[in-house]
């Protein structure tokens, strides 16, 4: 019987700005969690509804155990910390339970957990992501030659706040540039046609409103482009800001790092992660 089990689950960049709740991007920034059977249980609502959905859907008498969560994705910095925590919990207990649920029914508990499939489906898959609310999705391969830039600011947006600050109405110009704008993203994504994105991270649903809780937003993706980014975006609901480019990513990290001041944050180039969930086992994936 097995008594521990390792989850690496990578960091995710949702909406890719017009995308709002269906596209989604994995990062080359990593969490791994822990988890092992255990009788002294801790305390914690996400892992507690991670584990109840997991022994609901596989039918497996519920067990007690323990987890640790070790890694580089900060918390509600919009990188998909949750999805870590819920992949890692969900597919930890899957293995410690002979693995009776297969990868797919583990991403639709893992969506339905988080009220959104687009930090759910890459996460749990990899590359880039089409994601629907009923859970399909569409999968493609990100090229070794993007980089992603994250400018990561020293405070944290929960989602429910990021949510409460938008409208129940949009103009419609607003929705109709928004929608040929994630058209576009995803037809550039699925195409490996990454130049073909410039001007289309433009976006009418969320960051104009959200830009309110992220100070010099709207600068540090100019300051990026200018600096020969293919484009910019809020991440998920933020704090953290995005850019894409092919290339050298010094000149873009220097842009964006002079236009957001002085305030504390950090910045990072990033590849994306092709892989998603690993099981790991002695440090060595486990197919």
């Amino acid at each position: 019987m097995i008594q521990s089990a390792r989850v690496r689950v990578p960091a995710t960049t949702a909406n890719l700005g017009p995308g709002f709740d269906a596209l989604g991007l994995a990062l080359k920034l990593y969490n791994t969690t822990t988890v092992l059977r255990s009788s002294d249980v801790r305390t914690d609502s996400m892992a507690k509804e991670a584990a109840a959905a997991f022994f609901e859907a596989s039918g497996i008498d519920a067990f007690g155990f323990d987890w640790v969560i070790e890694g580089d994705v900060p918390r509600s910095r919009g990188l998909g910390s949750s999805v870590t925590v819920r992949l890692g919990i969900l597919h930890g207990l899957n293995a410690l339970a002979g693995t009776p649920l297969d990868a797919v029914s583990i991403y639709r508990l893992c969506a339905t957990l988080e009220g959104h499939p687009d930090n759910a489906a890459p996460a749990a898959f990899g590359g880039f992501t089409v994601a629907r609310h009923d859970q399909s999705l569409q999968q493609f391969q990100v090229s070794d030659a993007l980089k992603f830039v994250l400018l990561i600011p020293d405070f944290e947006v929960e989602t429910p706040a990021a949510r409460g600050v938008l409208p129940s109405m949009i103009p419609f110009a607003d929705a109709v540039q928004s929608a040929s704008n994630a058209a576009a993203i995803a037809a550039g994504f699925a195409s490996q046609n990454y130049l073909s994105l410039r001007g289309c991270f433009v976006d009418g649903l969320h960051q104009p409103y959200r830009s309110k809780l992220i100070p010099g937003l709207d600068s540090v993706i100019e300051a990026a482009e200018t600096a020969g980014a293919i484009g910019g975006w809020l991440s998920g609901s933020g704090s953290t800001i995005a850019a894409l480019l092919v290339g050298d990513p010094s000149a873009v990290m220097d842009a964006m790092r002079g236009a957001y001041g002085s305030a504390p944050h950090a910045v990072l180039a990033v590849g994306a992660d092709n892989q998603g969930v690993q099981l790991l086992r002695d440090g060595n994936h486990v197919a």
